[in-house]
């Protein structure tokens, strides 16, 4: 997707400028993340639908593949789904994931950042993560924000906005 200078508002999305909301959730392994654990950082906030799945794991492994990269521009890459920590710890280690998993198995922190929504797959209406990734700044402010994302070239578009954004 390419990225959009300002985000067509969704019901729930946080706009640009505003304070990112505060989490707390854990990670592959059972360790606490909270929000503000990364406050002086850049985080790459992105959410997805489920592990194991083809968009899902094409996903991951561009975070992965460009980990690197994020790191020189020192920047976390953290991804949420609902599922559990041992679904993450298997994705992990079936993909070789470099970066953490958060595990938002009861959708609040989905909700709370309007991505848990009423998505519709042939003619079937039901609730689910509808992808989408957050850019937010040192001081834990949303910076930029990728709506319905498509993943092919995703990470590139996220780190060349980053790179963008920090001068």
């Amino acid at each position: 997707m390419t990225a959009k200078t300002e985000p067509t508002s969704n019901p729930g999305t946080i706009d640009l400028g505003k304070v990112a909301p505060a989490f707390t959730l854990t990670d592959q392994a059972g360790a606490k993340h909270r929000l503000k654990d990364y406050r002086d950082r850049w985080v790459v906030l992105y959410f997805y639908p489920r592990d194991h799945t083809s968009g899902c794991t094409k996903e991951a492994c561009q975070f992965r593949d460009t980990r690197v990269k994020f790191d020189r521009e020192q920047a976390a890459v953290l991804g949420v789904s609902p599922d559990s920590e041992d679904s993450h710890q298997k994705f992990i280690e079936k993909q070789n994931l470099n970066f953490d998993l958060l595990a938002d198995t009861d959708r609040k922190v989905c909700a709370r950042y309007g991505v848990w929504r009423e998505k519709s797959m042939y003619g079937r209406k039901y609730m689910g993560v509808v992808r989408t990734t957050y850019l937010i700044d040192p001081k834990g402010r949303v910076a930029f924000r990728w709506d319905k994302v498509k993943v092919t070239g995703h990470a590139e578009t996220v780190l060349k906005k980053l790179r963008e954004l920090r001068g």
